[in-house]
């Protein structure tokens, strides 16, 4: 066999390696995104289960704010049929301030304030809400290492042959769901 041979199946097998090495660690990282995401889909779960429970709690006191109990239960409805990443995050930004609307409205009624079954609600929905915030950022950073992943180079050659594609970030995007909840008692 002739060196230069030898030295052309040496490069083809390093070549065949990196590519395959790359590839795993591809899939890798798809893998860690959709699991990151499932973890959101988890918590809101469980946010989506409780809000009916904490409206009710409220409807018994505060039966002249039906308005702020129907944007809970619609922004509830809306991400509950959400399907894709940017309209999960846009419904359940707004089910977020929906939600921090209603707890202002409890604020104006003490007896509810002071109702146990509203305070244990009140108190699974803020570790819900914890647990939210750390899914979304574990799943930002699966996505950003994903996307670095696919987009830069020599991987985002491997990446471009098989298919693999960057995702979304989990944000706001609209910018009124940035701001304060304004929430008046007249």
């Amino acid at each position: 066999m002739s060196t230069t041979l030898i030295v052309v199946i040496l490069v083809a097998a390093v070549i065949l390696v990196w590519a395959v090495s790359l590839y795993n660690r591809l899939v890798g990282s798809r893998n860690r995104v959709k699991e990151s995401w499932s973890g959101i889909d988890v918590s809101l779960k469980k946010r989506y289960d409780l809000v009916p429970n904490l409206v009710e709690t409220v409807k018994g006191y505060a039966r002249h704010e039906q308005q702020t109990l129907e944007k809970v239960t619609s922004y509830r409805t809306a991400s509950m049929n959400a399907t894709t990443p940017e309209q999960k995050a846009e419904a359940a930004t707004g089910l977020t301030r929906a939600l921090g609307s209603l707890f202002a409205v409890a604020e104006a009624y003490p007896d509810l304030k002071a109702n146990g079954n509203f305070q244990q609600l009140q108190s699974e929905l803020a570790d819900i809400e914890n647990n939210l915030e750390s899914a979304r950022r574990y799943y930002n950073g699966t996505v950003r290492e994903n996307n670095n992943l696919v987009e830069r180079f020599p991987s985002n050659i491997v990446a471009g042959m098989f298919g693999f594609t960057t995702n979304t970030f989990f944000e706001i995007d609209n910018t009124a769901h940035r701001e304060r909840p304004n929430v008046s008692f007249s």
